[in-house]
């Protein structure tokens, strides 16, 4: 069946796949496609169970953020609350479940701002965005083996560790250009979810 839509011209067609590698958190799959032209390409691509990422606001106007070693980069990043989403978990239950291992806090309300896709030249990882207040301290629950610190940082102060080099997660970039439009009134909170 012939493609039809207004992007009918760019799309391509999967004919064959190959996993080339398994591992416990990513694949990796090489697949034959069609090109709009009716030439094939090889298209090798990561696949990424999914991901959520928390914009939490404490009482004082601050936002939490973390500090991790991140192995493939040898560094420690500053990053807003993140975490993957397990096989079949709703993707707010993940955010809530994240949001109290890494930092100990849960939120009383929770808003979903939308999706973003970090990769997209060789992975399928999608990254939900959600916004959380009504903070309060439960504890930490950290995984095993998970070793990060909680940071408190103001919006201003945030977006001035992205210019200056100190914040250069992209997913935590991504993340404050949603808070500084939701904290400055530009884009309102979607109805809570909770």
């Amino acid at each position: 069946m012939k493609p039809t839509g207004p992007d009918c011209h760019l799309l391509e067609t999967g004919l064959d796949r190959e996993e080339v590698f398994a591992g416990q958190l990513l694949h990796v799959r090489r697949d034959t496609v069609r090109l709009p032209d009716g030439k094939q390409a090889c298209r090798e691509f990561v696949t990424h169970p999914g991901a959520v990422l928390m914009i939490a606001e404490l009482p004082n106007g601050k936002l939490l953020f973390e500090r991790q070693f991140r192995y493939p980069l040898d560094r420690v990043f500053l990053e807003l609350p993140a975490g993957k989403i397990h096989p079949g978990e709703e993707i707010l239950l993940t955010a809530q479940r994240e949001l109290r291992e890494e930092t100990g806090y849960v939120a009383e309300h929770w808003h979903h701002l939308g999706t973003i896709h970090p990769c997209i030249g060789y992975s399928d990882e999608r990254i939900e965005i959600f916004f959380a207040r009504g903070l309060s301290h439960v504890g930490h629950a950290l995984d095993d083996g998970e070793f990060l610190e909680v940071h408190e940082l103001g919006l201003e102060e945030a977006i001035e560790a992205v210019r200056d080099g100190r914040l250069t997660d992209g997913k935590s970039v991504a993340g404050l250009f949603w808070a500084e439009r939701v904290l400055s009134g530009r884009w309102p909170l979607p109805v809570a979810r909770i």
